[in-house]
């Protein structure tokens, strides 16, 4: 039965939505924003400024993507959550994508990213969520048992939500007015609670163990921890974040800034430490404190091939070999990361020919005319490489961006914000993934993130090959 709603409309709201939200309960939140889009206009301005080739048309690096995109994180306790949040987020068109170990970095959770997974829906509307779930097996036995306790006794989605998808899933059809209350239910599954549903004691119990603990068991939902939007300088944000008293982190997350980015680059505000209420054994509430929001912005880069990711795990491991031998932090680190990152080419061309990266072929203005005109059977035969056709100015190419995420990048984000963590290493740091289990709690499969842009990559030649009427080869 065909879907009786626009996903991608419907995605745009919820996330628009969401943010309203959050920046009524963090208002750094909305700063941030503004910071981000004074860094982007900056950026802007001063690439006009260098004339030719290396300046920024704003049409082509601010596309209406850009401005609305954001990612979310959310953290969840049990593997009812899980599947049902899975539910919830497919109505919106958002699919998981990847597996992420997280006790890589010593946190007890896996996770995945919801996100749309075609190129036409992400570059409708890119909204993702972040979603880690407690690994049970990775707690101590006293607060495994206080955690499940805890989680048994709350419920993060409202019955009318629930409503709502088990009707989405009978009919596959959603009103107008289904879709706003939607929206409206679903919000209270990331809203923010002041009052905790444990007590002052159970949430110390659960915060010695790991910080990341107390913050998934001890609210009545899965609340955001941040809303994350997308700049084109993030060097530049981090200054504007410093030189405006924003509580900035020490450093930029991810790979050093390169003529051609890769992957992911992150940086945050620390988070909030915000009044919390603990009931007592009077069943009365205390004033105590929690810390986990925070504000991050990202700068997204180009989508490695398998070989590209390779390189760069590689590469990574050198500098924190490096890096851990030297006790080097800060400054120091980052030259020792710009040093070592220097292997990785850092050229359109190098990437592509290496097959580093993945790209989106179109056809130029000089092919166009050329297939208008039915000459190119006659100028190739039937097939053709690609790098034939580039080479004849008859297909340009374009890198596709990173959608995913970076763990151990994610991991630094986190550990800045966490300060000294007390936790039971000898479980965690000793796990192995898990993705069957993560796949069994969740209901479904993860997509393999490279196979996502391979595809994107093979249906771009595919729309050039059907515009040309020749077979091209790789």
């Amino acid at each position: 039965m065909a879907m009786a709603w626009d996903q991608n409309t419907l995605r745009a709201k919820f996330c628009h939505a969401l943010s309203e939200m959050y920046k009524s309960e963090v208002p750094l939140y909305g700063d941030l924003i503004d910071v981000v889009w004074q860094a982007d206009a900056k950026a802007v301005q001063a690439s006009k400024t260098l004339g030719g080739a290396k300046a920024i048309n704003p049409d082509d690096v601010l596309p209406s993507r850009h401005r609305v995109e954001r990612h979310g994180a959310i953290r969840l306790g049990t593997a009812y959550e899980l599947s049902t949040i899975c539910r919830m987020f497919s109505v919106m068109g958002m699919y998981p994508v990847g597996y992420y170990d997280l006790s890589l970095a010593g946190f007890p959770m896996h996770a995945t990213a919801f996100r749309p997974k075609t190129q036409d829906a992400l570059s409708q509307h890119p909204f993702r969520v972040f979603t880690t779930v407690l690994r049970m097996e990775l707690l101590t036995e006293n607060t495994r048992i206080l955690a499940q306790k805890a989680l048994a006794q709350r419920n993060i989605f409202t019955p009318r939500l629930l409503e709502l998808l088990d009707l989405v899933e009978k009919n596959a059809t959603l009103t107008p007015a289904e879709c706003a209350e939607f929206i409206e239910n679903g919000l209270e599954t990331f809203r923010w609670h002041s009052k905790a549903t444990v007590t002052l004691d159970e949430y110390m119990q659960l915060t010695a163990e790991h910080p990341l603990i107390a913050d998934v068991v001890s609210f009545p939902s899965s609340h955001i921890n941040h809303l994350t939007p997308r700049t084109i300088d993030i060097d530049l944000v981090q200054q504007l974040m410093v030189s405006q008293g924003m509580p900035a982190k020490e450093r930029i997350e991810g790979p050093p800034k390169r003529s051609c980015p890769i992957l992911l680059r992150q940086t945050s505000f620390k988070a909030l430490e915000e009044t919390v209420y603990f009931r007592n054994t009077f069943d009365d509430y205390v004033k105590g404190s929690h810390t986990a929001r925070f504000g991050e912005v990202e700068q997204r880069g180009y989508a490695l091939t398998r070989k590209g990711r390779q390189l760069y795990d590689q590469i990574l491991d050198r500098v924190n070999v490096d890096a851990a031998k030297n006790k080097l932090e800060g400054q120091d680190y980052e030259k020792v990361l710009e040093t070592h990152f220097k292997a990785f080419p850092d050229s359109l061309s190098e990437l592509r020919d290496q097959n580093l990266a993945y790209f989106c072929y179109r056809l130029t203005s000089n092919g166009e005319k050329l297939a208008e005109d039915g000459s190119m059977m006659a100028k190739f035969g039937t097939k053709v490489s690609v790098q034939e056709l580039l080479d004849q100015n008859i297909l340009a190419y374009e890198p596709l961006t990173y959608e995913d995420f970076l763990p151990l990048s994610a991991g630094g984000i986190f550990n800045s914000n966490l300060g000294n963590v007390s936790q039971s290493k000898q479980l965690i740091m000793s796990a192995e993934p898990d993705l069957d289990g993560f796949q069994l709690c969740l209901g479904t499969c993860v997509a393999d993130e490279f196979h996502l842009y391979s595809e994107m990559q093979d249906e771009s030649i595919q729309r050039c090959k059907h515009q040309l009427g020749l077979e091209i080869t790789i």
